[in-house]
């Protein structure tokens, strides 16, 4: 497995990773207080990806865990070094863990609609678009439009091999 739970003691380093000049641009700011409070609900499951050295890389969030629904939400994936396949590897375990082991109807997730790069790696992983969410995030003092994006159940499991 590439995820482990994350705990109390991983908080600095994944906020130092939203903090990262390349997560700024499309990943909220959270403060450590709540982070902290998410991180201990049982509505929430932080996951981790270490380092050969044992040091966090990556991380995620899921939320919605108790929703009669079955919808759960991506809220966060945040990698350190972009761009050596760490996100799709993880999106995949994610992917897992949400449907197999949660028992998710929904898998859904928001995303600027200026990262072309994580939009085109959650369409390539069954993520269908629903929609626009306008002006919904407020970035460097400016209000930003989300592209809407899920799963569905029976969608992940004709991806599966």
């Amino acid at each position: 497995m590439l995820l482990r739970p994350a705990t109390l003691a991983d908080l600095p380093a994944m906020i130092a990773m939203e903090r990262l000049p390349e997560s700024c641009q499309f990943v909220g700011q959270w403060s450590e207080e709540r982070h902290r409070a998410t991180l201990v609900s049982a509505d929430a499951r932080y996951l981790v990806s270490e380092a050969e050295s044992g040091e966090p890389q990556a991380f995620a969030i899921l939320r919605g865990l108790s929703e009669p629904s079955r919808s759960i939400e991506l809220k966060r994936i945040v990698v350190a070094t972009p761009g050596r396949g760490l996100g799709r590897k993880m999106l995949q375990e994610l992917m897992g863990i949400a449907f197999d082991e949660l028992g998710a109807h929904r898998l859904f997730l928001d995303v600027f609609e200026d990262n072309a790069r994580a939009r085109h790696l959650y369409e390539s992983l069954g993520f269908v678009y629903e929609g626009k969410m306008r002006e919904a995030a407020l970035r460097n003092g400016e209000y930003c439009t989300l592209r809407l994006m899920s799963v569905l159940d029976r969608e992940y499991a004709a991806l599966k091999p």
